[in-house]
């Protein structure tokens, strides 16, 4: 009986997370986790999903922040399928530690979509994401054609254990693949701009000469610029970073302070109208790609530039 009454308490607590929404009673209830909110563009997903969720009274939307904690986000998956949510989407922190707890979701009949990172296998119902390794690849050539094919660069990485971050890291090599761009310090800042500022300090520790930083994000990329600015050697070097949010990656590069950012959509109201889509019978494709805009300073102004398909 205790054990009873303690779950039934933990399933309320969890629905009344839910985000209330106007209009009639929802007829079903998606659990979303976010492996953290510690990234304006993860902040922005949760934003996207909430706005896109608001049109549709139909349905509740259940937000749960795993802090960055693998352990977390596989207990919230737990719980969506305790509470007997009708439909999860995720946005994993890593690959392998995710793969069996949303395998086991799906083997119980709720379909899972898998946002922005990928698991391991096909136990899912649906991917939803950007080409990671197609929008590296494309950095990787713009930053050629910059340095015309020769210079120092240094490469902040994001989590490499995430699929997108061994994809931009991979991408990017293919990119400047037959050029003299030497990579002359790597690091993995966990996609975090603190951590960038700090590991780009040791590469200016190191190395008299820099033309350019590559960061997996945007804040990589401005974390670099500020201790590349506070050392006094910002205007040397060129920055590029990877995501373009308008208030952050784009608004760089109107400032001047980015060369370069390369889209990577959020696809939180792609996951909303695919997830209606599920929950209303229909078929939906196994895999979902979005497309991606590079913004320099001379294309800003016209909202960016489509990559080639």
């Amino acid at each position: 009986m205790i054990q009873r009454a303690v779950l039934a308490l933990a399933t309320l607590a969890l629905f009344l997370t839910a985000t209330p929404l106007p209009g009639q009673a929802p007829r079903w209830t998606i659990g979303m986790s976010q492996c953290n909110l510690g990234e304006p563009w993860r902040v922005q997903m949760n934003a996207d999903i909430k706005k896109a969720a608001e049109g549709h009274p139909e349905i509740s939307v259940i937000f749960k922040d795993a802090q960055n904690d693998n352990l977390r986000q596989v207990a919230h998956l737990e719980e969506f399928v305790r509470a007997g949510v009708n439909l999860i989407i995720i946005s994993p922190k890593e690959a392998a530690p995710l793969t069996r707890p949303v395998a086991d979701a799906y083997g119980k009949g709720i379909p899972v979509i898998v946002l922005d990172r990928k698991v391991l296998g096909d136990r899912y119902t649906c991917f939803i994401g950007a080409d990671n390794k197609k929008i590296g690849r494309a950095a990787g050539r713009w930053i050629a054609t910059l340095l015309g094919g020769k210079g120092k660069v240094v490469e902040l990485k994001g989590l490499m254990t995430s699929i997108p971050g061994q994809d931009r890291h991979s991408g990017f090599r293919e990119g400047i693949k037959g050029t003299q761009i030497e990579v002359v310090f790597e690091a993995d800042m966990k996609w975090l701009e603190p951590n960038a500022r700090k590991e780009m300090e040791s590469a200016l520790a190191r190395f008299p000469s820099i033309d350019l930083v590559y960061g997996q994000n945007d804040p990589a990329a401005h974390g670099a610029y500020l201790a590349a600015k506070a050392a006094g050697r910002a205007d040397a070097m060129a920055f590029v970073g990877i995501d373009g949010l308008p208030q952050e990656g784009q608004m760089y590069v109107r400032q001047g302070i980015l060369s370069a950012c390369f889209e990577y959509p959020t696809g939180g109201r792609e996951a909303i109208e695919t997830a209606l889509s599920i929950l209303q019978g229909k078929t939906v494709p196994r895999e979902i790609t979005l497309p991606s805009r590079v913004y320099t300073r001379d294309n800003i102004t016209k909202g960016g530039e489509w990559l080639p398909e």
